[in-house]
């Protein structure tokens, strides 16, 4: 049942553990270096917080709603039924936002964005934004390799021609 939820992922290792209640625990764990020291990124929860009966109803769309019935069985937390979010499910503060590469990333709009980066290259990633045009964005990848910058999405649409 637990290797139905959680798909096989290169850069995690899947820690199980037993409660004293013996309830089974799923962690997902990855080594990453935070301002040098090694720090496990614990993911507490990989899957999604679902709406209640979100499956039974197609009017409901899965997005998470706090349910507020007086009979609710969710809310009034009984046992087999859905977990709701609270604050015991939140990251590592240290490992909060860090992708599984290890950098966090940060919003580039402009090449001028790229110079806040300079000095925290070894921490911080770009992300070129969405809106941004095809001729600035040629732009930011080109300043970002000057400056050995790395982007997550430095090949997004740009085109290259090929001349013969």
């Amino acid at each position: 049942m637990i290797s139905k939820l959680l798909a096989p992922c290169s850069y995690f290792i899947d820690v199980f553990s037993a409660a004293a209640t013996g309830m089974l625990f799923c962690f997902r764990v990855k080594m990453v270096t935070v301002s040098g020291t090694k720090v496990k990124i614990v993911k507490k929860k990989v899957t999604k917080f679902k709406r209640h009966e979100s499956e039974r109803y197609h009017r409901l769309k899965p997005n998470w709603r706090k349910p507020k019935g007086i009979d609710n069985r969710v809310r009034r937390r009984f046992r087999g039924m859905r977990a709701m979010p609270n604050i015991g499910f939140g990251s590592d503060k240290r490992t909060k936002f860090v992708l599984p590469c290890g950098y966090k990333k940060v919003l580039v709009r402009n090449v001028k964005d790229l110079d806040m980066l300079l000095m925290q290259s070894f921490r911080y990633i770009g992300e070129v934004a969405h809106s941004v045009s095809a001729q600035s964005r040629k732009a930011i990848v080109e300043r970002a390799a000057q400056l050995n910058i790395k982007l997550t999405n430095g090949h997004a649409r740009i085109r290259t021609e090929e001349s013969e």
